[in-house]
Formats: C-alpha cells, structure tokens, sequence
C-alpha cells in the first residue's frame, strides 16, 4: 500500500467510486445478463446450441474488440477534458469516434459472406459449425449498433455520467430479452429459430442500445456546452491522436479475445461435454469478471479527470480505492464458486441430453474452483489495466496482455490438447496467464511513470522542453505528439 497518508484510500474515496460505479457495474451486469440469458435459453434448446453459442460469440468478439475498444478510448479523451476545464473538445473527440464506428461497422458487414471459412477454423463437428455459422452471421450485423453504442457510452461515462451509460444499455437487454424468448422457441406466431433467433436478438437489443444512446447525446444542453454534431467534421489531426492512444487498446484486447478464442477452440476439440462444461463455467465467470469491469472503467474515468486537473495523488487514491472495492466484491463471488456451484449450474441444465448433462454437470464445478481463484487476481489486473489505459499508458497494457495471453494461455493449452493431457491442465494454464499478468501490472504502477502522462494538450499537461527549428513560426509536436507553438524571441543556439 502506499505511505503517503493522501494516496491511501479511505472509507470516503471507496464510496466515492462507488457511487460513479454502481451504475458501470450495473450496466456491465445487463450484458452478462444478456449473455447468461441467451445461454440459459439455447441450453432449453439443445447442448450443442449453448457450446456453439459462446464460440460464435468470441470469433465475432476476437474481431469486433479492434474496433470497440479503440473508439471507446474517446472516454479517456473526455475525461481529461473535462479535468481540465476544456469541454468544448469534447464534441470533437465524440465525432471522430463517430466517424470511426460507422465506418468500421459497415466494413465489419464484409465478414457475412466469409462466415464458413471464418468458422471452419475451429475445426469443430459439422453440426456445431453448422451452429457457429448462423450465429456469427447473425452477429455481423450487430456491429454497426455496438461500435456506436461504444461512441455513445464514451461520452457520457468520461464526464462520469455513469447512470446514463446503465439506462442506454437497459433498454438493449430489455429488447433482447423479450426478442430471444420469442424467437428462439418460436412463440406469438414466429417460427422456431434455435440460435439464429438468439442472434437477431441481439442485433434487435443493440440496435436499441445505439438509437437511445445518440438521441440522449443530441440533447440541447449537450449540444450547445459540449459541441455536440457541430464538431463532428473529420479532424486528421485529432482522428491520429485517437487511433495513436486507443488503437493499441483496441488491438491487445483483440489479441486477448482472439487468445481466449483458440483456447476455447483446443477445448471443443476435445469434445462436445468439454465445451458444454467451459462455456458454462465461462458463463458464470461472468458475475465475478463485467462487475469488476464497471469498477475499473470508473477507476479509468477518475484517473483521466484527475490527471487532466493535474493532480496525480487523487488519481492514484482513486486507483487504490477501486482496488479495494474490485477485490471486496470478487471476495464475495469467489466463495459462491466455491460453496453453492450446483445451485448456480442448476438454470443451465438441459432435458433433452440426459447422459451429456451429467458430464458436464461433473465438470463445471471443478472448473469454478479455478475461477474463483484466478478471479482475484483478475480483479487486480482489470483495475490496474484501466487505470494505466486512463493515464495514456495503453502499449505497455497492450504488450502485457498479448505476450502473456498467447506464451502462457494458449500455446501450453495446445499442448495439453495435443497430448492429452486433460481438461484441468488446459485451465491452470488459463490461471496461470492471469496471475502473471496481474503482478507485472502491479509492478508498472508501483513505479509511477503513469502519473507524468496525459493525452490531450493543454496547460495542465506537463510538457518536456520543446525542439525548435530555427527561428520559425510554426506549430511544432513534443515526444507525446501534444501540440505546441514556440515563442516568437526563440532561435537556434
């Protein structure tokens, strides 16, 4: 912990988190819900659905995350402008995120036609594939409304408007989950849809997600404090400096996915049960790993608005304070792991498959033992990876979790397909990546170079000593690339 009295977190700045939190958490929560919904809902429908469902998800997911998290980095913009008093910047930044989402969402369309060969990777049985395909391309078409929702969400969560962020994405869940109830089972007259059903529902939810979110931004106050569409013309300049900072974050998260991806690939190959018992644990691992999440976006905002008033300390007390509230509340999951697994496998049992059920019913407990430690150690690398992306320091996150992801996670879980040597093998490997991770991160924030970055120009942000040329009159860019223009007396030597 640190010494300095002012960094410690107290019960003030834990409730102070908090309270811009609860509603990321809460938010985060109606995705898991939503998820956990759809899996609870194609386990009625058949074992292989509820396997091939979170496959198809994470292939969508190992693409859609390049894009999602790099134009939701505008949060981190948004905070540091608001810290440092500069609110009109903050349409600007909303529009390039904008003008990214749409174009990356249209692109992401091209994926349709590629659906097969794109899942024909896993090298899955024929009837899940046949599964995986209609989900993804059902997916595809849920990227445009996800990407904006992402933009959308950037702007309010930066300014720390966290409770509307939770309503934007309560109207997609409840949309979602009234379409899948429908159209998976076919009820008030639709036909029977299976997994394709599920994924219209959720091309239906985000859709809601992405028109709620725009039209809140597009209120009047917001368009007249925050140059809200009157700023939204293309900015080379400020388009680079959101693709410099949130392209990495963007693309370690992609890497992360698509890491998780082949090792949910090596899983299947090891059969139908195996996949069935890892989705579901996987599934639950969801209640510990989104409200966690919501804990370090929060850390993330705070850091950012912090930082951009320059003031380093409570930024770090915000941090040691989200440390404190994401390992409490991982605490408190870990031990339902641990003592009441049957009761939170028993809305994933499936009627029709009564043999496959009891393997996977065997299997998905142990496997929570490994969740509900690695979880902890989750809890600290999450908070830690948002509060360093939040001071700008988004390449080293990226470096950590990519190297790690594939070294640790996925190459010795081939290995542990391609010689047998067991389910449980493949998971301590998966742990194993986790941990490591969690105390490299530690380590980067203990050293405390974070503190001395920012990502927007402007005042507050510590500048090294300019370069001049000559004695010309122009604008010149320091080693950050912020903007700065020499005085008018300066010449060389």
């Amino acid at each position: 912990m640190p010494t300095d009295q002012s960094t410690k977190p107290s019960p003030a700045s834990c409730r102070a988190l908090l309270g811009l939190a609860w509603p990321f958490i809460l938010s985060n929560s109606c995705w898991t819900l939503q998820i956990v919904l759809d899996r609870i809902l194609l386990s009625r429908s058949s074992t292989e659905a509820v396997g091939a469902g979170l496959s198809a998800v994470m292939m969508f997911w190992s693409v859609l995350a390049l894009f999602q998290w790099t134009a939701n980095y505008a949060t981190t913009f948004v905070a540091q402008y608001t810290g440092a008093g500069q609110p009109q910047k903050v349409g600007a930044i909303i529009g390039q995120a904008m003008w990214f989402s749409v174009l990356c969402g249209l692109a992401f369309l091209l994926l349709v036609p590629l659906s097969g060969p794109i899942v024909g990777l896993s090298g899955h049985a024929d009837e899940l594939q046949a599964m995986e395909v209609v989900y993804f391309r059902c997916l595809c078409f849920s990227a445009l409304p996800f990407l904006v929702v992402a933009s959308a969400c950037s702007f309010f969560a930066g300014r720390g408007d966290s409770t509307t962020v939770l309503w934007v994405n309560v109207a997609g869940l409840f949309v979602n989950g009234c379409c899948a109830s429908v159209l998976i089972f076919g009820y008030l007259g639709f036909e029977r849809m299976g997994i394709a059903g599920a994924g219209w529902a959720t091309v239906a939810g985000t859709s809601t997600s992405a028109l709620v979110g725009v039209g809140l931004m597009f209120r009047p106050r917001f368009v007249r404090d925050y140059a809200i569409g009157r700023s939204w013309g293309f900015d080379r300049e400020l388009m680079g400096r959101l693709l410099y900072y949130g392209l990495p974050q963007g693309v370690g998260t992609m890497l992360e996915t698509m890491a998780f991806s082949a090792f949910l690939i090596f899983i299947g190959r090891r059969g139908t049960a195996d996949l069935a018992a890892t989705s579901i644990a996987c599934t639950l691992n969801l209640i510990a790993f989104l409200p966690m999440m919501g804990v370090g976006q929060a850390v993330e905002v705070l850091v950012g608005q912090e930082l951009g008033a320059n003031r380093p300390r409570r930024a770090e007390r915000a941090v040691w304070s989200g440390l404190v509230v994401a390992l409490g509340g991982t605490l408190v999951v870990s031990l339902a792991y641990l003592f009441t697994p049957t009761l939170l496998l028993w809305p994933f049992q499936t009627v029709d498959d009564p043999a496959g059920w009891a393997v996977v019913e065997e299997r998905v407990p142990l496997l929570l033992r490994f969740v509900a430690v690695y979880c902890l150690f989750d809890s600290v690398n999450m908070t830690l990876a948002f509060a360093l992306r939040g001071a700008g320091d988004t390449r080293f996150v990226t470096l950590v979790s990519a190297t790690l992801s594939w070294s640790v996670m996925v190459l010795p879980s081939y290995l542990v397909w391609r010689y047998e040597f067991g389910l449980y093998w493949a998971w301590a490997c998966a742990s194993a990546y986790l941990i490591l991770g969690s105390m490299i991160l530690l380590l980067r924030f203990l050293r405390g170079r974070w503190k001395t970055m920012r990502i927007i120009g402007g005042a507050n942000a510590p500048e090294p000593p300019p370069r001049y040329l000559g004695g010309e009159k122009f604008a010149l860019a320091n080693d950050r690339g912020y903007p700065i223009t020499p005085p008018d007396a300066i010449t060389r030597g």
